[in-house]
């Protein structure tokens, strides 16, 4: 119990930041009115994916090099940097820089915090601790579109910011990911990795002995080249990989996020409640996914969720879909009457 008790211990600290990086999807709605044209708007709701794409690019080389640890120092500096410069900004171009380097970190978040939970938790019960990230990411979504209609946005920048603080500070205290210690062949530090995420007591060396193994099984796999990705005998994986990849982000539910108070506007409908509802039930829904992910496993939970994404956004696009022929009948109505 007690090497689980610290391995929960360091995967919460972990993902404090999934707080914040759930917080970041939600608060471009909040900076609106700053933006008078939606093009200007749309522009920067987007430059946080747009940095993401950045931070994502150079997140997996990042870790290689400078191990877990020390590529979260630098997302959560980004972050900071970010989140500053949104709360403290005079005119749009520091929102703008504000968005971009708060993506920068939050794409070097978005690969390097899952791995590093993946690699420091037990075998067991990897899966639930993977997916508690996913929880935290909505707890942030929550706690902002709650907070959202009491708090300024600069206050709600200036909270975002502060996930960051306390990850910097942590980080001090937890050890490095023992699989990427085995990579740069620090095998004493491994051992002591491992004594201090599973306990002083515990039998390491059966764990520490298949880690080495793994770990120069990968290598040996690494030394292949990037077109070899492409063979026929990977062409199955690929695009079941990738396809999963580019329907999470086609899926609108990114969108149908960000301009969550744009959509309960035009959809006539109040959006403090709005907001309200939606941060409570992204809790709930998270909740589900981290207790049957190591039940149910992860095919059938993909496919209730691309089911239910699917069925709620032809929902969504036949509302909207009535309500402007009710529009054009009404009109027509109108301008008839008129005429006669």
């Amino acid at each position: 119990m007690a090497k689980r008790h610290i391995v929960t211990l360091i995967s919460v600290l972990r993902e404090m930041i999934s707080v914040l990086k759930g917080g970041d999807q939600s608060c471009p709605n909040r900076h609106e009115f700053m933006y008078s044209p939606i093009r200007s708007f749309s522009a920067f709701a987007s430059l946080s994916t747009l940095g993401a794409a950045i931070g994502a690019l150079f997140s997996g080389k990042m870790a290689i090099i400078l191990g877990r640890r020390k590529t979260m120092w630098v997302s959560d500096l980004l972050c900071i940097i970010g989140w500053f410069s949104i709360a403290f900004a005079k005119d749009v171009m520091w929102l703008n820089f504000g968005r971009i380097s708060s993506g920068i970190g939050l794409g070097l978040i978005s690969y390097v915090v899952p791995v590093y939970i993946a690699e420091i938790s037990p075998k067991h019960v990897r899966g639930t601790f993977t997916f508690s990230n996913q929880l935290l990411q909505n707890s942030g979504l929550a706690m902002v579109y709650f907070s959202g209609n009491f708090l300024n946005w600069r206050i709600l920048a200036l909270l975002g910011a502060l996930p960051c603080f306390i990850q910097v500070i942590g980080l001090f205290f937890v050890p490095e990911s023992p699989r990427w210690l085995a990579k740069v062949g620090s095998d004493k530090e491994l051992e002591n990795s491992l004594l201090r995420l599973r306990g002083g007591n515990a039998d390491i060396s059966r764990e520490a002995s298949d880690i080495q193994v793994m770990t120069k099984m990968v290598e040996n796999d690494s030394k292949s080249s990037f077109c070899d990705l492409f063979q026929r005998k990977y062409r199955y994986t690929l695009v079941v990989g990738i396809g999963l990849m580019l329907i999470q982000q086609f899926s609108g539910s990114s969108a149908v996020l960000s301009y969550a108070s744009t959509i309960l506007r035009k959809a006539g409908f109040s959006v403090t409640i709005g907001s309200t509802l939606l941060g409570l039930f992204m809790i709930p829904k998270a909740m589900i996914g981290v207790i049957l992910v190591d039940k149910w496993g992860r095919r059938p939970l993909l496919l209730t969720s691309v089911s239910g994404m699917c069925i709620t956004s032809m929902l969504i696009g036949v509302a909207f879909t009535l309500q402007v022929l009710l529009n054009i009948f009404l009109a027509s109505i109108y301008l008839l009457y008129n005429l006669l």
